[in-house]
């Protein structure tokens, strides 16, 4: 099984107090509960695509943080992975540290970035009955205005049409999920459980 999942932030009090007013008690306590969250969901053999901004912490306590967190783990880098410059971090939990990646998924694409890319490779890919071929998946922008203009952005585009190949006026897909932990309660997704959290959410 494959899930993702971005901007964790753990051992960053400030998000917890302020940004994201995540509403725990301590950054201890947000980072308890975010590890269990985790660990009841994902198995060892389970791959878990990390969207950025996994951890605030220092080398020492980011690397302690991955040996307790379960599956196989690849990361999409983001702006504030800082450890990952550091000569006391252990690199060796990751699979693979990227800053993009494009996937494939239950026969679908999965394009991957910390930050949303509003026009992606793929976008316009659909199948014989209309439904997307390719999925963007991306974090950095939390619950945030940013995230509002995003998804103002695709309710645009998608009531938008182009000509397509065949001579026919069709709507433009967009389907752009923001992976952000609060929005699936600190828990990894996989790509079907995003595309039903992104749909309840934007409700």
């Amino acid at each position: 099984m494959r899930y993702y999942i971005a901007d964790c932030h753990f051992f960053h009090g400030t998000l917890n107090e302020k940004m994201d007013r995540r509403g725990f008690e301590s950054v201890e306590a947000m980072n308890q509960y975010m590890l269990e969250q985790w660990n009841r969901k994902v198995r060892e053999n389970d791959e878990v695509v990390i969207l950025g901004d996994l951890s605030w912490g220092k080398p020492e306590e980011t690397n302690a943080l991955l040996k307790q967190l379960h599956g196989r783990l690849y990361l999409i880098t983001g702006n504030h992975d800082r450890y990952l410059s550091n000569k006391e971090y252990n690199a060796g939990r990751f699979v693979w540290i990227k800053p993009y990646e494009e996937l494939h998924d239950q026969k679908r694409k999965v394009v991957l970035c910390h930050y949303p890319i509003m026009c992606y490779n793929g976008q316009y890919r659909v199948d014989e009955k209309g439904n997307p071929k390719t999925y963007m998946l991306y974090g950095h922008v939390h619950d945030t205005f940013d995230q509002r203009l995003i998804e103002q952005f695709q309710e645009i585009t998608r009531r938008s049409m182009r000509t397509g190949f065949d001579g026919e006026e069709h709507p433009i897909p967009c389907n752009m999920i923001n992976c952000f932990c609060k929005y699936s309660d600190y828990e990894p997704l996989t790509l079907d459980e995003w595309i039903e959290c992104d749909a309840k959410h934007r409700k």
